[in-house]
């Protein structure tokens, strides 16, 4: 039976639910979204085709179906207007995929961009404006982070801070909270990985402190925590050289001296060295700790309310480039409420996880045991055409 406090969440949770507001959800789940969603042709030829599938690893085919990118080396664009255009003014907007690099991604995106209504599908490329860009970008081994790129007055900021993102084969959701407040959250795999205020975390505005450029380091500030002590002296024997001759080298007997010059011994490690000679360290009686830089209010700073906000979230698209094509693209949301994008990945996502990871894990030793069958075999295939040649040979003989 269940206690009267679950009961209670179970009904705080279902009226939760039951106030959100879902501007957009997309599983892919039928041959229908074709229709949902636009190709852009903006970049022509190099512009990559999209496949519906469920990759070569899954748990349930038919439920995890997503769009691939299909070809290498190319472009890709694909978008879908919103069922009712989103806004943060009042209530939270979260953004919400899920995406699996299958092909071991070297050098491409993973990320969703959201537009206004205005959107011109069918032109949208790289520099066609949009108001969010978020998740996962990958280019060789120092770049491995999950993008959170908003647009403010016409200019693109980056977050300061470095989320790193996954980069193995699996299935991953990423989920972006941006609140009225001008906070935010970041989540991978529904456990949060950052957070903190827009103001703080992107130079979107004038910081609200400087440092005072009138403001510098007292002349006897000292701040070396450790100093040498001046009663201490090198010992008499310190120095010894780092190097001497091989006591146990001798001139070769065949060394002439006018044709390979004069012959000296070679040089070994002194056993007797110490290195450079530095006086013992001691607390600094004058130490006052590490300076620090006064700081003063800017006066270029002034609170834009209107920072993060955005009325017209009329669009979602995934514009990349990608070196190596294969990652799969899944399970879109676009909604108000963090506990019904939970519970949407929960219903698509986390189901299937573990099946999946069994299955990628099944081809792998498959893979594996036939790489071992096909190396054994050309052993045996070797060491039988050895056997006939020797065998050849004690016949000629």
């Amino acid at each position: 039976m269940r206690s009267t406090v679950a009961i209670a969440l179970l009904v705080l949770l279902g009226v939760h639910l039951s106030n959100a507001t879902s501007y957009f959800t997309e599983e892919f789940s039928d041959a229908g979204w074709e229709g949902r969603w636009v190709l852009s042709k903006a970049k022509g030829a190099e512009q990559g085709a999209w496949k519906w599938t469920a990759g070569k690893f899954f748990n349930d085919e038919e439920v995890q179906k997503g769009i691939q990118t299909a070809q290498d080396a190319r472009f890709y664009g694909i978008s879908a207007k919103l069922d009712t255009p989103a806004s943060n003014a009042e209530k939270p907007v979260i953004i919400q995929f899920q995406v699996k690099h299958e092909q071991k991604i070297d050098c491409g995106g993973g990320y969703v961009k959201v537009f206004g209504s205005d959107l011109s599908q069918t032109e949208m490329v790289g520099d066609t404006p949009y108001h969010i860009m978020f998740g996962p970008d990958i280019c060789g081994s120092s770049t491995k982070r999950v993008h959170v790129i908003f647009n403010y007055k016409g200019v693109n900021h980056l977050i300061k801070k470095t989320i790193p993102c996954k980069d193995d084969e699996l299935s991953h959701v990423y989920t972006l909270v941006l609140n009225p407040d001008q906070t935010y959250e970041v989540l991978i795999d529904l456990e949060k990985v950052e957070s903190g205020s827009l103001e703080a975390d992107w130079d979107m505005v004038p910081p609200k402190t400087i440092l005072d450029p009138e403001a510098k380091k007292p002349s006897d500030w000292d701040d070396r925590r450790k100093i040498d002590d001046e009663t201490d002296s090198k010992p008499a024997d310190w120095d010894k050289p780092e190097f001497i001759p091989d006591a146990d080298a001798r001139k070769p007997e065949d060394w002439d001296d006018e044709v390979d010059g004069e012959w000296e011994p070679a040089q070994i490690p002194n056993p007797q060295y110490k290195g450079e000679w530095k006086a013992r360290q001691i607390d600094n009686p004058k130490y006052k700790g590490e300076w620090e830089h006064p700081k003063i209010d800017n006066p270029a700073y002034s609170k834009d309310e209107s920072l993060g906000v955005y009325t017209d979230l009329g669009a979602v698209g995934f514009d990349l480039w990608q070196v190596k094509a294969g990652s799969i693209f899944d399970n879109v949301y676009v909604g108000d409420s963090l506990a019904e994008a939970k519970a949407f990945a929960e219903k698509t996502w986390k189901v299937n996880k573990d099946g999946e990871l069994k299955a990628k894990e099944a081809i792998e030793k498959k893979e594996r045991e036939e790489r071992e069958a096909a190396e054994a075999k050309r052993k045996a295939e070797e060491a039988a055409a050895d056997e006939e040649e020797d065998d050849d040979e004690k016949d000629e003989l």
